[in-house]
């Protein structure tokens, strides 16, 4: 379980992602269950949506996503 903390890393780590990033964190994220988003779908989702979703994502699984070394942030 996220304690109140890592939620507000998670809040400040997915709010910081770009489009890249975030696109990729959706093909291999951890999830226990399927991520059955297609790549039409969220190709097209403004970038608030697609990090709405990733952060419920996260939330629901109650893990923090793996950041890529050198992964790209947007500051």
């Amino acid at each position: 379980m996220l304690h109140t903390q890592q939620i507000e890393e998670l809040i400040t780590v997915v709010s910081s992602l770009d489009r890249p990033s975030l696109l990729r964190q959706f093909q291999e994220y951890p999830a226990n269950f399927p991520i059955d988003f297609t790549s039409d779908f969220l190709d097209h989702q403004p970038m608030e949506r697609l990090r709405h979703l990733f952060l419920a994502l996260c939330l629901h699984c109650q893990r923090m996503p793996e950041l890529a070394a050198g992964e790209t942030i947007v500051a």
